[in-house]
């Protein structure tokens, strides 16, 4: 058999050949943009200008959009604050409280950083509202305000501050399928709404609990306080997991670009929170905390990495699993899940509804609330 050769002669000249080519082109760009000059410029800044122009009108739907929006950070700063005073950092940047030793000490037992991480989460959402409060006022919209509904009472405990309250952190009922939803590859609840997703903690969807003291008398027994902050440990990412879904579902509706910029840059952030406070559950659904039982009341946390184990349970699985997503034609991908845009407001007020997130609350708040949704929920992308 005959073996095939190749000229090696040539091969410097083909190098040398492409070289030139290659700066010649260079050259030849160069020329290019030089002839261009400013007319580039002014017709990138012309392009640019004429977006704006398009985009960044400002619709009776994108108001809609932010004051639901700033109608729940509102509500979120509240329970946060709730959060801070009894087991978060004691500054000036999030005043009010005086902490509770024994609660931030259980807390802790979940995470030594528990405390700033309160206290960082507390001040953030402070931002979101204040922020979208000062916006919707700059075009011309009245901010949201929900004093007039602070009239809850809170915890009595050591370390609160005693403030009228517009949540109720005391007799909380918590959905934790979002824990099995995020590790499951198979399943979608946009593409299988009837899919019910398996409870981390079913105890804590059965019953009312708190995940603050309510008195002194909370601080014993010991397994007591430690459920309380173990159920503050499922709460604080089954709100934060709703804000994930709810601001993309929002921004499909946002005519302003700017308004879409502001929904895309906060949510995130609410990703971040609820990436964190999974984190911090695990610790209170294995070892060595768990099992753990309330002998007061028979709540009982599971050690999930044994019962009922098994990957859609391991607790240090905080990334989301690929799932089926737009279509089961089309590969799995790792997404933020449901992010269906129809409906998003209403179901986030019925969900945290169902939570008891407001139990106490006069249906004057329902109302409102319900309106500020319905309002959201009607917003359309407007075509120019």
């Amino acid at each position: 058999m005959q073996k095939s050769t190749v000229d090696l002669s040539i091969q410097p000249n083909r190098r040398a050949f492409l070289k030139k080519g290659v700066a010649a082109g260079a050259v030849g760009v160069g020329i290019g943009f030089n002839l261009l000059g400013n007319s580039t410029t002014a017709f990138a800044e012309d392009q640019d200008n004429e977006f704006d122009r398009r985009h960044q009108r400002f619709t009776r739907g994108d108001a809609a959009l932010l004051r639901f929006a700033a109608a729940l950070e509102s509500l979120e700063t509240d329970f946060w604050v709730q959060y801070n005073e009894l087991g978060g950092v004691q500054d000036s940047e999030v005043p009010g409280g005086t902490g509770n030793p024994t609660y931030t000490g259980k807390l802790a037992n979940l995470d030594a950083d528990f405390a700033q991480y309160i206290h960082d989460n507390t001040d953030d959402e402070i931002t979101h509202f204040t922020f979208l409060n000062a916006y919707l006022e700059s075009k011309g919209e009245a901010p949201v305000n929900l004093d007039k509904f602070r009239t809850l009472p809170g915890s009595k405990a050591t370390g609160s501050s005693g403030q009228l309250r517009l949540t109720n952190l005391m007799k909380l009922t918590l959905d934790t399928s979002w824990w099995t939803r995020y590790r499951s590859d198979a399943n979608n609840p946009d593409l299988d709404p009837n899919f019910v997703f398996p409870q981390a903690v079913p105890d804590l969807h059965k019953g009312q609990f708190t995940a603050i003291p309510r008195t002194d008398a909370d601080m014993e027994p010991d397994a007591h306080i430690q459920a309380i902050a173990n159920t503050a440990a499922f709460h604080m990412p089954t709100v934060e997991q709703g804000g994930s879904s709810l601001y993309p579902a929002m921004a499909l509706r946002a005519t302003s670009v700017e308004v879409l910029r502001i929904l895309i840059s906060i949510g995130p952030v609410e990703t971040m929170h609820f990436q964190t406070w999974s984190d911090k559950a695990g610790n209170a659904v294995s070892d060595p905390l768990a099992p753990l039982t309330d002998p007061t009341n028979g709540l009982t946390f599971p050690n999930l990495n044994v019962s009922p184990g098994g990957e859609q349970f391991q607790t240090n699985l905080i990334m989301p699993e690929p799932c089926p997503f737009l279509s089961r034609k089309l590969p799995k991908c790792s997404i933020i899940r449901p992010t269906e845009t129809r409906g998003a407001a209403m179901s986030v007020v019925q969900f945290l509804t169902a939570m008891g997130l407001f139990t106490g609350q006069s249906k004057e708040f329902f109302r409102l609330l319900r309106d500020l949704a319905e309002d959201a929920d009607n917003a359309r992308r407007e075509n120019d």
